[in-house]
Order: structure tokens, then sequence, then C-alpha cells
């Protein structure tokens, strides 16, 4: 089967073959991911679907045990998940991480990028470089410029932590 021939048949048998297996599996967009997985794998052998005789009938057997797969799939998932009872408690992130995080926020995009390449994923200011397309200077003013906002932010934040009420000790009306 030429590519052409190819491209005839999947456009007249892809729908037929999507409704079938709708009705083999309930689902409407599984049954279209199974017959395109189907018609890849037939891709591979369109030189040899005239000998065989009947390509629809060979795409609708490789997308029925392509559904019973899954389907399969799911259900040992699923078994797996109901054996495996859920945490007692999950911890939410400890302080620090939430104040770090809220911190990022406010910077610009790319100064939050590069902190967070550099300092949380472990890259090298030439690999930041290389991965958001930037100049190795750029990326070290953006590190340097975002680590300061970052200490001002923090600092502020932990100011307003240690005295909530926002009034320091006072002599004279004036705030120490």
């Amino acid at each position: 089967m030429t590519e052409e021939e190819f491209d005839a048949f999947y456009a007249a048998a892809f729908p037929r073959l999507t409704g079938q297996l709708y009705a083999f599996t309930g689902d409407h967009s599984e049954a279209q991911d199974v017959v395109q997985e189907a018609f890849v794998r037939a891709w591979d052998r369109r030189r040899e679907f005239l000998a065989d005789g009947a390509p629809e009938a060979w795409i609708r057997t490789v997308a029925m045990r392509l559904a019973v797969s899954r389907w399969r799939r799911a259900r040992r998932w699923l078994e797996l998940v109901r054996r495996t009872p859920p945490p007692e408690h999950t911890p939410g992130p400890d302080p620090e991480r939430t104040a770090l995080v809220a911190a990022l926020r406010t910077l610009p995009e790319p100064q939050r990028m590069a902190l967070v390449l550099h300092h949380l994923c472990d890259l090298s200011v030439e690999q930041v470089a290389s991965e958001t397309g930037a100049p190795v200077g750029t990326v070290k003013a953006r590190l340097s410029r975002g680590r300061a906002a970052l200490a001002r932010v923090l600092s502020a934040d932990s100011a307003e932590s240690a005295d909530p009420a926002g009034k320091g000790e006072r002599e004279d009306d004036r705030v120490r």
C-alpha cells in the first residue's frame, strides 16, 4: 500500500473503527486513542497490507488488544491504589519554603528563572545561559539582582514576623 493509498484508507476507516471501538470501550476519547495507535503501528507495515487482504480487520484487532491492555493496566493500578492506604497526615511545606516561594513570585520572571535554575536545579551560570538563551553576563546580572531583591523581601518578611503588631519598642515616639 502506498502512502496515498494508506492516507485514503485511514480517512475512510478511522471514523468507522472509532465508532466500533467506542462501542467496545464506552469512552470516545479512549477509542480514538487506541485506533490512532493501531494506525501508527500499521504505518510501518503499510507495504504488506494488501497482501494481508483485510487491513481494517488487522487494525480493529490491534486497537481492541490495545484497549484491553489499557483497561488491565488501569485495573491493576486501581487495585494497587486501593491496597495502599492514604497517609494519615501529609505535612505542608515548611514556613521557610513558603516564604521563599512567595518572595520568588515577586521577582520578574527572568530573575526568578535564573535563580531557580541556578540555586534550586544546581545548574552552572553557563548552563542557565544556555537554557534561557541569555548571555552569561546577563545571567550573572539577573542572579545578582534577584538575590538582592530576595534578600530585601525575605528580610522584610522576617521583620514583620518578629514584630507581628508592627510596633517596635517605643521611646519618645520613635521606633527602634
